[in-house]
């Protein structure tokens, strides 16, 4: 059987641009295992799982995850990472799709697996995001929190 780390050194390599193979990905999970895309506030489970790496190689498809270091202990894998990247297809937000830049992403990035019997039960990513979209050039747009912010205060 593959060590803890093994089995989370081949997610990466499963989930990559060049492999990309969401079905793999997904058998190293438990039957009830989920994906959190914490900053994000989104839980992919099941068939779902393969589907949330589809869509973010779909709008990077050279996604690349420069591992930094990875530390086993006992059931959980901690690693330190950057995801990288071209912005060649629509990325998805809650308004609507940013078409492609064409910029490289470099986001820093640190993931926590949770693994039982050699199985991954829950994989839980923390990208910068506000790395991610300022590098797409999807700054904040401050004016506009202060003045919802202001009406709603009644201000």
């Amino acid at each position: 059987m593959a060590s803890n780390e093994e089995v989370v050194r081949e997610a990466y390599r499963l989930a990559e641009g060049d492999v990309l193979d969401g079905d793999g990905f997904r058998a190293l999970f438990t039957e009830d295992g989920t994906f959190n895309d914490v900053p994000n506030s989104l839980t992919f489970r099941g068939d779902q799982i393969p589907h949330a790496l589809a869509g973010l190689a779909s709008a990077f498809p050279d996604i690349h995850r420069e591992l930094l270091g990875v530390h086993a202990f006992g059931e959980v894998v901690a690693v330190e990472l950057r995801i990288q990247g071209t912005h060649l297809g629509e990325f998805p937000t809650p308004v609507g799709a940013i078409p492609p830049t064409g910029r490289r992403i470099d986001v820093p990035t640190a993931d926590l697996w949770y693994l039982r019997e050699g199985k991954i039960e829950t994989f839980n990513c923390y990208n910068a995001a506000n790395v991610w979209l300022a590098q797409l050039g999807a700054t904040p747009d401050f004016r506009s929190a202060i003045e919802a912010a202001k009406t709603a205060a009644g201000a």
